[in-house]
């Protein structure tokens, strides 16, 4: 019987205030509402992120990558291998040779001889031949001479100035301004203080110390007062506001939330599903099965029909024009060698024919080539021609 008296009433968990399963379920339904074509477009602008990013972006990116790597990196690394390191070397080169070796040559040849012969040594010969010797007279003089009597003129000044001056001070200060200061005022100054300021600081002080004593006592009973009426009627009803309804209602806020986004994601996605599904039905298996049974045979029928033999045609065209070029060439050429004969007209059957370039040659024989470049009319070095078989 104790036991079921402290267990909580059904639909209730501990610690819950009787508003909170009445506001739950509405919450949880408004929320779902609300947060479904939220859900929905999310989803729509996630799948179409991810469908741009594999069908335009990295494709986008790996050619702009490309063109990068084509337009920037590469000429820039040939530029810096081929032009830039170059001239840097050669700068360096010219640095070294017009700057640094011509300070490094003044240097060790003229300023370190200069310095070291003509400042160093006439320097330290003068230290050790003239100034040592008479640094060593000069410190003698001061030490045998100077000394004593400095240290009689320093005792006859100290003498003189303890007699003169120190003592009769030394006397005044003791027998005539300290016994005056002593007995002409410090006496009665502590007697004064002794005698009437401590008991009338005494008295004062208590005074001042019950006064305080009062005043503080009634401000910690105003304080208790102030902080008690605060309490009560400001702190209390806005922490049992907060405690039995804010905190309960943003809780179950929060919770219908995060429950409304997983069942609008389970919605989101059968619906995803559903218009995937329909639109493969409706729009992909038609198109391919256009493709497979109408588009394909009759790319193929055109192919073999129409294409190949139009090329086929083509090919023989461009064959008989072809021949048709050469045969025409063949005959400007041998009517240009009649003329010629006829022009020239001797009997010697050599000189009768229209000159030509001297035939190429192959290396190791008498064989032209046609499409050999030709010999020079000149022989090189008084070679002879060798007479074509």
């Amino acid at each position: 019987m104790d036991y079921g008296k402290h267990q909580a009433p059904q639909g209730y968990e501990p610690g819950e205030s009787i508003l909170t399963p009445l506001i739950r379920i509405p919450v949880r339904i408004v929320v779902v509402v609300l947060v479904l074509p939220v859900r929905m477009v999310w989803d729509a602008l996630t799948a179409l992120w991810h469908a741009a990013d594999r069908v335009l972006l990295r494709p986008l990116g790996r050619a702009l990558a490309w063109l990068l790597d084509t337009l920037v990196l590469t000429p820039l690394t040939w530029l810096y291998t081929w032009v830039l390191t170059p001239l840097g070397k050669a700068a360096s080169w010219l640095a070294v040779a017009l700057l640094l070796r011509p300070w490094i040559g003044l240097w060790r040849y003229v300023v370190v001889p200069v310095s070291r012969y003509g400042i160093a040594a006439p320097a330290v010969w003068l230290y050790g031949a003239v100034l040592t010797p008479l640094g060593h007279g000069l410190r003698w003089i001061g030490t045998a001479l100077l000394a004593p009597a400095a240290r009689g003129i320093g005792t006859g000044l100290t003498w003189l100035f303890t007699t003169l001056l120190v003592l009769p001070v030394a006397g005044l200060w003791r027998y005539v301004v300290v016994p005056a200061v002593r007995y002409g005022l410090i006496v009665p100054v502590v007697w004064l203080y002794g005698a009437v300021l401590t008991p009338l600081g005494l008295g004062t002080a208590w005074v001042l110390g019950q006064l305080w004593r009062g005043i503080a006592a009634t401000g910690r009973g105003l304080g208790i007062a102030l902080a008690w009426l605060v309490m009560t009627l400001l702190v209390a009803p806005v922490s049992w506001t907060y405690r039995r309804i804010l905190a309960p209602v943003g809780r179950e806020i929060a919770a219908a939330f995060e429950v409304a986004w997983r069942v609008t994601g389970y919605v989101s996605r059968a619906v995803g599903r559903a218009l995937a599904t329909i639109a493969r039905y409706l729009l992909v298996a038609p198109v391919s099965w256009a493709y497979r049974t109408v588009c394909t045979p009759i790319g193929h029928f055109v192919r073999d029909s129409v294409w190949a033999p139009a090329r086929r045609a083509a090919a023989e065209t461009g064959r008989a024009a072809r021949a048709a070029l050469a045969s025409a060439r063949e005959t400007v050429r041998q009517a240009r060698r009649d003329d010629w004969r006829a022009l020239v007209g001797s009997t010697d059957g050599a000189r009768s024919r229209e000159p030509q370039g001297i035939p190429a040659r192959t290396l190791g024989s008498t064989t032209t080539v046609p499409s050999a470049a030709q010999a020079s009319e000149t022989p090189l070095l008084g070679e002879k021609f060798v007479k074509q078989r």
